[in-house]
């Protein structure tokens, strides 16, 4: 019954679209009405599971346009390019070979995959999800639902680390040795410099430093053993698995558990040249006004940081000063307004010197940067 009255539907209307044309009509109006025709058939042939499909040919350059379409009316951010990465996941192509490739039938399997992609992301269900993946840093990152989907803010929280790192004095150091012996790491060399990565989520971060500094031996940390388990696969998928290890725990937790010792010191040549943190700090406030994509999908664990957003902050920066060298630094991505309180949650330790709040490119606070005072200059409270 539903699909002869689909059938009807579209024969009216092509007998109507007849009749105007026999008529003297405006030929502005006379286009737009063959436009709506044409987009009602393929909404009915390519959304409506009861209509036969082979009586359509779909192509890559006709499904693009009809998925862009259909995103833009559901207010779906990005739509063209949400488009190419769904279209380019069913059919495992990459996004330019779409274009090279844009008369290439698309068989009724991949349209049946296709279709229920387009449908749960005009629900709003990140694309990222969908397909399993995003870019960071110029890499391919895997990602579930049981992580944060890595925003291309973060990048510069990388890339403040990536300078760091490049231009930054080795101390002479223990934590080599610790780290083996904790059955950590390995692969460290004279001139290696050892970073941690808390509330490490899918690994971007740990991933993207790793990559693009050979130096760098790092321990990532999450209390989430399933985004860890995303992250172990991003670890792997970058064959960066002698240089990464993962440790499942609350922020600093872990590191203690597994390096066997009471405390790293504060004047212990023992510790970390950097921690870096991108953690959640989205305030009560702030948590109920996000974006339907976010709120409905996104893990509220790594988001949520209490009514002012500053609960991880708070711990972090009150035990970091334990797990550095003297001139190593912190590094925190920060909330668009926040980077007043984190500055004074910083000052207030008095463990650390040039402190510094970065904006991003919308001029919004996103990176706070601290160095730890060198030995006998620490600054009293």
């Amino acid at each position: 019954m539903a699909k002869m009255n689909i059938n009807s539907l579209i024969i009216k209307d092509y007998r109507k679209n007849d009749c105007l044309a026999t008529q003297k009509t405006n030929p502005i109006q006379t286009q737009s009405q063959t436009q709506r025709l044409s987009k009602l058939f393929l909404a009915v042939t390519f959304l409506c599971p009861s209509y036969n499909l082979a009586m359509q040919t779909w192509t890559i350059q006709k499904l693009l346009n009809w998925v862009t379409e259909y995103l833009t009316g559901k207010g779906i951010d990005s739509p063209r390019l949400s488009a190419e990465l769904l279209l380019s996941h069913v059919l495992g192509l990459k996004r330019i070979e779409l274009y090279t490739q844009f008369d290439r039938p698309v068989s009724k399997q991949q349209l049946d995959r296709l279709h229920e992609l387009v449908k749960r992301a005009g629900r709003h269900e990140p694309i990222a999800y969908l397909v399993g993946k995003t870019e960071f840093y110029s890499l391919e990152i895997n990602v579930t639902p049981d992580c944060m989907i890595p925003r291309p803010e973060t990048e510069l929280l990388v890339e403040r680390a990536i300078e760091f790192l490049r231009t930054h004095t080795v101390r002479n150091s223990t934590m080599g040795n610790t780290l083996q012996k904790g059955r950590i790491s390995n692969g460290a060399r004279p001139g290696t410099q050892f970073v941690c990565d808390l509330c490490t989520g899918c690994g971007c971060i740990a991933v993207a430093i790793a990559k693009n500094y050979s130096g760098a031996r790092i321990i990532a940390t999450d209390i989430c053993d399933a985004a860890l388990a995303v992250a172990a696969g991003n670890v792997e998928k970058h064959q960066l698995g002698d240089r990464i290890t993962l440790l499942c725990g609350d922020l600093f937790d872990p590191i203690i558990s597994s390096l066997d010792v009471d405390k790293l010191v504060p004047d212990s040549d023992r510790g970390f040249d950097l921690i870096v943190c991108n953690p959640p700090y989205v305030s009560t406030k702030e948590y109920e006004k996000l974006d339907k994509n976010i709120i409905d999908y996104e893990p509220k664990v790594a988001l949520f940081a209490g009514v002012d957003g500053l609960d991880i902050y708070r711990r972090i920066i009150e035990k970091a000063e334990e797990f550095l060298k003297p001139d190593a630094a912190l590094m925190l991505e920060i909330g668009y307004a926040q980077g007043r309180a984190v500055k004074e949650l910083l000052e207030q330790t008095g463990a650390f010197a040039e402190i510094k709040i970065e904006k991003d490119i919308h001029n919004n606070d996103r990176i706070a940067t601290a160095k730890k005072q060198k030995v006998g200059t620490r600054i009293e409270k």
